[in-house]
């Protein structure tokens, strides 16, 4: 396996697979009440230079429940706002900790890191992926549905870093994949290209959320305007606004599909308040296994002491 986690597309279907299998036991085991120890004596800096509520307290409770031990940065505690050399960052923090989660705008400033440092570099979030958020929503629609491989999962909404993540997944992990995004808001083109070329099942983009989602098992979306696109927002309000996860769209669905939601949500804009409380949705779930995953994703890239 990869020493960093930077995309999925660096992963192998059966090592991704892995890590999701691992997540499953360590939340078995932890509500059965085992004391995981397998970081003890091991620390994890998490770089955020965009904040986030769920991913550092995941991140920080996972290690925590392994028995390490965190160092958290926002951006004004670096010096990547001072124009530091990342590759000058990156080998003085692997003389300090033993790895770091980053989560940042440039998928570069990831890229960059890894390149120089000599300890695991975890992508925690950058404008063109999002791959621990994508692993743990993989491992909700385990729970709730299923084997991947039969499943058919449908994207509605903007063409942003989860949905490049998601692309990634489906080529190699097998399942169908609908994208519905509005014009002009397609995902990366070169990850669609390369995936259609290595998956085993359809990868399709339209522009209609209701053929995106016909028969769906899973129905997925996210905020319609990311961080640093606050100045788009009314715009993006209504170019996307046929977009709504709502009872109409979800409808077209299969009757027991699960509703995803990476968090935060805009209730009544992205998805409508109803679908969100509703039957169908499995957004806390989703949300706690963050945790899990975070957990599966220290422990394989980390490891224990030698």
């Amino acid at each position: 396996m990869a020493q960093h986690l930077l995309s999925l597309a660096d992963f192998s279907g059966a090592e991704l697979a892995a890590l999701i299998d691992r997540a499953l036991v360590l939340k078995r085991e932890s509500r059965d009440g085992v004391r995981h120890r397998d970081l003890e004596g091991r620390t994890v800096a998490l770089i955020f230079e965009k904040p986030s509520t769920r991913t550092r307290v995941s991140f920080e409770a996972a290690m925590y429940g392994l028995g390490g031990q965190v160092i958290y940065l926002s951006s004004r505690d670096t010096q990547l706002a001072r124009n530091e050399p990342l590759k000058d960052m990156a080998r003085v923090m692997d003389r300090y900790v033993d790895g770091l989660v980053v989560r940042t705008f440039g998928q570069e400033i990831v890229d960059e890191l890894a390149r120089y440092s000599g300890v695991p570099v975890i992508n925690a979030l950058t404008d063109l992926h999002h791959p621990c958020q994508v692993l743990s929503d993989l491992m909700t629609v385990i729970e709730h549905k299923g084997p991947l491989d039969k499943l058919k999962v449908a994207w509605v909404g903007d063409g942003n870093n989860m949905a490049n993540s998601w692309i990634q997944a489906a080529a190699r992990l097998g399942f169908a994949l609908n994208l519905a995004c509005p014009e002009g808001y397609e995902p990366v083109p070169g990850i669609l290209r390369e995936a259609r070329a290595q998956a085993d099942r359809p990868i399709n983009l339209v522009h209609d959320p209701l053929e995106a989602v016909a028969e769906a098992d899973v129905v997925n979306t996210d905020v319609w305007a990311s961080m640093g696109q606050e100045d788009e927002q009314i715009h993006r309000l209504q170019v996307f606004r046929p977009y709504q996860i709502n009872d109409r769209l979800l409808a077209a669905a299969d009757p027991n599909a699960v509703v995803l939601h990476c968090l935060p949500a805009h209730r009544d804009e992205e998805i409508s308040e109803k679908v969100l409380e509703g039957p169908q949705s499995v957004v806390w779930d989703q949300s706690e296994n963050k945790m899990h995953m975070h957990k599966a994703v220290l422990a394989a890239f980390i490891g224990p002491k030698a």
